[in-house]
């Protein structure tokens, strides 16, 4: 179980579908307080903490938790709009096991949560993914065809990993945009085609599992899947 106290309800909705599309179990608490009660009955694996919170900051959350003896291990991650060199030295001070400034891409935070849990030896979410011949190592960063390794992007990388993820869901451009570029990325939908169509090039024959969906957007089909546009 991830906990994300953030009361930024728009931020905070974003963050807990795409932790619950990537395989976790996620709960977002818009104050403290609330945290603070839920963390009473069920301890989390990971907890995600902005700084900037009513009623009670982050790092006073943050210090509260490290002298918990039921609580001091749980891997912390400061989720903040404060980029200043000051606030990133304060939370990791208060021992603060990552820190994520604002704005962030949508799978530069996954990444960042399976690699605390991954340190921290608690439970993670699915590392890889086979579809046919194509296969996705998230933790490696390792795609092959075939057994062939193939080099792509980060954000190829990250596109193909998100749709192998969820296999069969259909995803629309701007649903793409804000979960590979970041909820604040201000392009156009026609960078999510971009990508598209060189992914399938670099997939040769796996690219056909690309589909389109027309007047929608893009989902991973099965290994029977072909005549993508």
């Amino acid at each position: 179980m991830i906990y994300l106290v953030e009361d930024d309800e728009s931020i905070r909705e974003l963050v807990l579908y795409t932790l619950r599309e990537t395989g976790f179990e996620a709960e977002g608490f818009e104050n403290p307080a609330l945290f603070w009660e839920a963390a009473a009955g069920i301890k989390p694996d990971l907890i995600l903490l902005d700084i900037m919170l009513p009623g009670e900051d982050g790092i006073t959350v943050l210090r509260k938790i490290r002298n918990m003896p039921d609580m001091e291990d749980i891997p912390v991650m400061m989720l903040t709009a404060k980029g200043t060199e000051y606030d990133k030295v304060m939370g990791l001070n208060y021992g603060a096991d990552d820190y994520l400034p604002k704005p962030f891409g949508m799978m530069e935070l996954v990444a960042r949560v399976k690699a605390l849990l991954r340190r921290s030896g608690r439970r993670n979410a699915k590392d890889g993914y086979t579809i046919g011949d194509l296969s996705i190592s998230t933790s490696k960063h390792e795609v092959t065809v075939s057994g062939r390794p193939v080099t792509l992007t980060l954000k190829e990388f990250e596109l193909l990993a998100l749709m192998m993820e969820n296999q069969g869901i259909v995803f629309t451009r701007d649903q793409l945009l804000t979960r590979i570029w970041g909820y604040a990325f201000d392009g156009e939908s026609r960078t999510v085609d971009v990508h598209i169509r060189s992914l399938r090039q670099k997939l040769g024959e796996c690219g056909s599992l690309i589909e389109t969906v027309r007047g929608i957007g893009y989902r991973m089909g099965t290994e029977k899947a072909g005549g993508a546009s």
